[in-house]
């Protein structure tokens, strides 16, 4: 085996536990890992309230309790405290470790009702288990994460505890020693908050769904399946790789583990064709990183975004998807230049086709697979309309009839070969001979999107039902195709799809150690924001060195989001950034006249955050590829940097140009023009930034690569130029334009006032003015009422979490003005000349690579 294989092997040990016993205590790890499995299908399975009438129904703290509890003792059982620290066995000092760890995590649990019954009233025990709790937390933190989140975790408890030593910038009063415990343990405001909800609720059972799609070998077949479609291409390895990692990216929680479980197989190809190691690595990384920011899981940030922003999962998947998409187009294409500049091939086809009978073939399967996604969409209502009750049986014995049917025509078939990354491959696999053999790993995807977005289950259920579904495939897909095939002994190929499932369900929950103790210890950081209030210090740090510039202070928040985020897994990284950056960009941008939705700044922050995993000198993911490539891991993050470029670039365009989330779309043609103006966009950036189109770039022509590529992103931003968007008028003269603007219309109010820390500040806000009425009536449904008093439009009421409170609007501030938008030109109309500056470019290119390639004939 290479030594990138085993760099990779000794990265997964890191990521599920460096730590192998044999024996009953191997037995019990493995044991305590499956029932933590079967514990979070029950959680999220519609059984507890089956059987309410036998076993009560645990609610949210409860449950976080007893999840971390099991976090918390196979990180101690599974990873060693030291590199020299056994790893065949458990020291006697790790059990007691675990033990007590896993009491302090389900005291929550075990004295539930003391608790709720003294609430902010700690006893001498609650406060000694807080304690030991906390202790052995940031230990198993160090363990699964390394130093980098444990030591962040141990600076805001010191700020807790001693912020009145603190320099005066930052300096509070400090919290007593019973408060800050009993905060960050013994309430839901700290370690047992909204991000181990999440993790509890959702993020498990979507480790555990892909945990078993690549048990069941679904990893391994879209990997072949990747290569299938794009190996022959020019650089078509590491095309493939960027589509692999992009489809494992769909369910995975890790960067890292998206790295080696791709790269493994991807980065050695790369290499074969032409790509230097530190390229190969760095297309991987950038690939897998970008895997994190794409829905429908986006690293469980996108749970987490469900509960900060306050929108629906469905929403949260709309507004990521079109950046995640491009962002990915983008890096196929930079892919695409670095081959056309090495000249590097793809790899030959296995079987030379007819271009034509492969179309004929990719679209005949398109067919199918549009005949029969089309037959059930429409067959499940009339099912459900009609059988009423006795439908989810019909449904289930229909999901079964046609996955034996897929497995009978995958009989028909050898199996994919086995992934080994040090063999050699000498063709790229055609698509009809892979994908026939793996058509039923679709089925519980196919579950999932369809529980998500047709039947509108919450996260949680869905992917129960997606579980379920892979579940039964990998116990029965092995027996099933040996009877397909005429083998016998099946009562073998049943234990062996067992043992898989067991194995699943242990590697499920070995996977999720890592995240669920990284959600725990980042709940420290957040509950140290809410006790101390050090967001709002924050705030005004960045707005004085900003100046009260908002691009630079954006620039600003992306450094500081980057810093945060080194060393951090992804769940953990989001939860620290969003904790402490998201309010600075709301309350700057406010101040400087600018509305951005809350969900856009969320995903600012989480995309720069994101990017530590790319950047030296921390960029974890950068030295896993560089292990397995064998190359320079500094250069390697360096080089994927520079590929990521384009996925940085789109946070500051997306705040800007709301569009491009989705948001303020009128009608088709304008998604149409949204969807193709980006697209666009983004592959003339990434020309830009490589500095080759059609061929090398010149100076000047970078330039107006660029400012095309701007003019797509944001035509907006010359309209405005010329046409200003909004006029501003006093709040007299605009109420009857409030009255009159339509149902579900918003308006822009520019208020002003002294906040709870005595600062006078001036904002800009915007609020729904929900169905047409009086202007007053408008108001007041978003939670707001005002008053005429010496000329001056005042604040009299804010109701309590009304969309004006959240706003930020305060008793006694002053309306200063309401901003109506104005008429303006249509901005797609700058997509002309932007169009005829990119033409000019094509133009001089094109003469310069016809004369190129006259002078090489020549010669």
């Amino acid at each position: 085996m290479s030594t990138g294989q085993d760099a990779a092997e000794a990265l997964v040990a890191a990521e599920t536990g460096a730590r192998q016993p044999t024996g009953m205590a191997g037995q019990l790890i493995a044991g305590v890992a499956v029932l933590w499995s079967l514990f979070q299908l029950w959680y999220a399975s519609p059984l507890p309230f089956v059987f309410a009438h036998v076993l009560p129904v645990l609610n949210d703290t409860e449950a976080r309790s007893i999840h971390l509890a099991f976090a918390v003792f196979l990180a101690f059982t599974s990873f060693p405290a030291l590199r020299r620290s056994p790893r065949n066995r458990v020291p006697l000092s790790d059990w007691l470790f675990a033990g007590a760890a896993a009491f302090a995590a389900a005291y929550l649990f075990l004295f539930n009702a003391g608790l709720a019954s003294r609430p902010g009233l700690p006893l001498e025990r609650d406060l000694v288990t807080a304690c030991v709790g906390i202790v052995l937390l940031l230990e198993a933190t160090r363990r699964t994460l390394g130093l980098p989140l444990m030591i962040l975790a141990l600076i805001f408890l010191a700020y807790v505890f001693f912020g009145h030593l603190a320099p005066d910038l930052i300096v509070w009063k400090g919290a007593s020693f019973a408060r800050g415990l009993d905060h960050m343990w013994l309430a839901t405001e700290g370690v047992f908050g909204i991000a181990i909800g999440v993790s509890t609720s959702f993020v498990f059972l979507f480790v555990l769904f892909g945990a078993l799609l690549d048990r069941a070998g679904a990893g391994h077949y879209f990997i072949q399946v990747s290569f299938a479609l794009l190996g022959h291409l020019k650089g078509g390895p590491a095309k493939a790789a960027v589509l692999a990692s992009g489809m494992t990216g769909l369910v995975s929680g890790s960067s890292i583990a998206n790295t080696v479980t791709t790269g493994t197989f991807t980065i050695p190809l790369m290499k074969r064709v032409g790509f230097p190691a530190e390229k190969a690595g760095a297309v991987e990384v950038a690939a897998s990183v970008n895997g994190q920011i794409m829905p429908p899981v986006m690293g469980a940030a996108a749970f987490l975004m469900v509960e900060y922003v306050g929108i629906s999962y469905l929403e949260v998947i709309r507004h990521a998807f079109l950046p995640a998409i491009i962002s990915y187009v983008a890096l196929v294409y930079i892919v695409h230049l670095e081959a056309l500049k090495a000249g590097m091939e793809g790899l030959p086809r296995h079987v030379a086709s007819p271009f034509v009978l492969r179309m004929m073939r990719s679209a005949l399967t398109l067919a199918g697979f549009l005949v029969i996604g089309g037959g059930w969409y429409f067959l499940i209502p009339m099912v459900q309309g009609a059988f009423g009750d006795a439908a989810p049986y019909i449904l289930a014995a229909g999901f079964g009839g046609l996955y034996f049917a897929l497995l009978f025509y995958a009989s028909r078939f050898p199996d994919l070969p086995h992934e080994d990354a040090a063999a050699p491959v000498l063709s790229a696999p055609e698509l009809a001979e892979i994908g026939r053999t793996g058509l039923h790993f679709v089925l519980p995807i196919g579950v999932l999107v369809w529980s998500l977005m047709v039947e509108r289950l919450s996260p949680g259920l869905s992917a129960f039902w997606a579980t379920v579904a892979i579940g039964f495939i990998l116990l029965t897909q092995k027996a099933a195709l040996a009877a397909f095939r005429g083998e016998a002994d099946h009562a073998a190929h049943m234990r062996e799809g067992f043992n898989a499932l067991v194995a699943g369900l242990e590697l499920g929950a070995r996977n999720m150690i890592g995240i669920a103790v990284a959600t725990a210890t980042a709940g420290i950081i957040v509950g140290a924001v809410s006790l101390t209030g050090v967001g709002q210090v924050l705030t005004e740090l960045v707005e004085f060195l900003s100046g009260g510039n908002v691009i630079l202070m954006l620039l600003l928040v992306a450094v500081l989001s980057l810093v945060l985020g080194m060393g951090l897994p992804t769940t953990a990284n989001y939860i620290v950034v969003s904790a402490l950056m998201t309010g600075v960009i709301v309350e700057l941008g406010a101040q400087a006249g600018f509305v951005f939705p809350l969900i856009a700044v969320h995903l600012f922050v989480f995309y720069f955050g994101i990017m530590a995993d790319v950047t030296p000198p921390v960029g974890l993911a950068s030295f896993a590829a560089a292990a397995i490539s064998r190359g320079d891991p500094i250069r390697t993050g360096v080089t994927a940097f520079l590929y990521s470029l384009r996925t940085a670039v789109l946070p500051f365009l997306f705040l800007f140009n709301t569009k491009l989330l989705l948001i303020g779309i009128e009608g088709p043609l304008d998604l149409v023009l949204t969807v193709v103006g980006a697209l666009v966009a983004v592959l003339v950036f990434a020309s830009a930034t490589q500095g080759f189109f059609l061929v090398r770039n010149r100076l000047w022509e970078t330039a107006v690569l660029l400012l095309v590529a701007f003019t797509l992103f944001r035509p907006q931003y010359w309209v405005d130029l010329a046409q200003p968007p909004f006029v501003s008028v006093p709040y007299v003269q605009a109420a009857p334009m409030l009255e009159a603007a339509p149902d579900g219309a918003s308006a822009r109010f520019v208020v002003s006032g002294e906040t709870l820390e005595g600062d006078k500040v001036t904002r800009t806000i915007s609020l729904p003015l929900g169905e047409q009425a009086s202007h007053t009536v408008r108001l007041e449904a978003a939670g707001l009422t005002l008053l005429q008093e010496n000329g001056k439009t005042i604040v009299d009421d804010v109701v309590f979490d009304s969309e004006a409170f959240r706003a930020g609007i305060d008793f006694d501030w002053e309306v200063l003005s309401v901003e109506i938008a104005q008429d303006q030109a249509n901005s797609y109309l700058m997509y002309l000349p932007a169009g005829l500056l990119l033409g000019a470019v094509v133009s001089v290119q094109r003469r310069r690579r016809k004369h190129a390639v006259q002078v090489e004939a020549v010669l």
